[in-house]
């Protein structure tokens, strides 16, 4: 609901005193109560959280918040789970047994092991934004605003992610040596691109860590509950700086008999999987929602922040982002 064209009565107040009796009806205005009129829009928001969620999250539907119009059952959702799972199972039994081969299967697997580090990236990207959000007082990093930071490697993470795509899926088993070589290149290109942005990155979160800890010690703020996360975020992206240094080298020392990265696999489990499944496990042991919970926590979409920076030009600001202001504000204080 929106209020709009409140005109402020100043005006009138001063109207009606500058009007002596028996005077002129042309008005005549004091200088020092000549308040123009002003148009004032207050933005209140249409959902207004009344009811706390139960144990499950559930909320009534037509409250604020509510999602199902049933209290989902948890026992069907189980079963049906385990159905699938052992159907799933069944298929993958049955797959092994026959032992089918196909040139196709064989490519999205290469593929989906090449590409799987991009995901991790794109986490670990807008994990920062986040930070930036809910720690920041101004919610943002060399005036850049904590959602568009975060869409912004996302991007450049689609980007490098098509480049790769584009080589991987050109490195079939059946292309000629000389595509596949030029996919390699390709390959190659796309995840040096995606090392190139995890540097540019890195550089910009440790800006970010050396702000908070500048406010931190300037307002005595303890304990620093963002810590743990960063360190996670930074080794993070250092497993997956080790995949991608093992692929560059892997790639560039030729698919001959010579080469031990592609004659041993121990070195795929070394230096692919297990730093990629580190770069998983970390954040499931400082996992951000544990860290960042509560007002501020969910940081609003790209489209929703640049509709809020118009909001503020012409002189009106969401009430929900009032409160939030109010509550980092007061998270960052000494006393929190």
């Amino acid at each position: 609901m929106r209020f709009s064209s409140v005109i402020l009565a100043a005006a009138s107040s001063a109207f009606a005193l500058a009007l002596q009796p028996g005077s002129s009806p042309t008005p005549t205005l004091l200088g020092h109560v000549n308040i123009p009129a002003k148009t004032i829009e207050i933005a209140i928001p249409t959902c207004i959280q009344t009811i706390k969620p139960d144990v499950n999250g559930y909320v009534p539907p037509g409250e604020c918040g509510a999602i199902w119009n049933y209290y989902p059952s948890f026992v069907a959702a189980a079963v049906f789970a385990v159905l699938f799972a052992l159907l799933t199972a069944v298929h993958i039994w049955q797959t092994a047994k026959h032992k089918k081969q196909s040139d196709g299967v064989y490519l999205v697997f290469q593929i989906f092991i090449l590409l799987a580090p991009i995901w991790v990236n794109a986490f670990a990207y807008m994990t920062l934004g986040r930070m930036i959000y809910f720690f920041h007082p101004s919610r943002s990093l060399l005036s850049i605003p904590a959602s568009s930071f975060a869409a912004i490697f996302v991007v450049l993470d689609i980007v490098s992610f098509a480049v790769q795509l584009a080589g991987g899926s050109m490195a079939g088993p059946t292309a000629p040596p000389a595509e596949q070589m030029k996919a390699i290149h390709i390959y190659m290109g796309g995840i040096g691109l995606q090392e190139f942005f995890i540097l540019i990155f890195v550089g910009l979160a440790l800006k970010f860590q050396l702000e908070i800890q500048k406010m931190d010690r300037f307002r005595g703020a303890q304990p620093r509950p963002w810590e743990p996360l960063m360190w996670a975020l930074y080794f993070s992206l250092g497993m997956i700086t080790i995949r991608i240094i093992y692929r560059l080298v892997d790639f560039s020392s030729g698919h001959g008999v010579d080469n031990a990265l592609i004659t041993h696999e121990a070195y795929f489990y070394v230096l692919e999987a297990l730093p990629m499944f580190l770069a998983i496990a970390v954040f499931s042991a400082v996992h951000p929602a544990a860290v960042m919970n509560g007002a501020g926590s969910d940081m609003p979409g790209v489209f929703l922040t640049i509709k809020n920076g118009f909001s503020k030009r012409n002189g009106r600001m969401p009430l929900k982002e009032d409160v939030e202001e109010q509550e980092l504000t007061r998270r960052r204080s000494p006393s929190s």
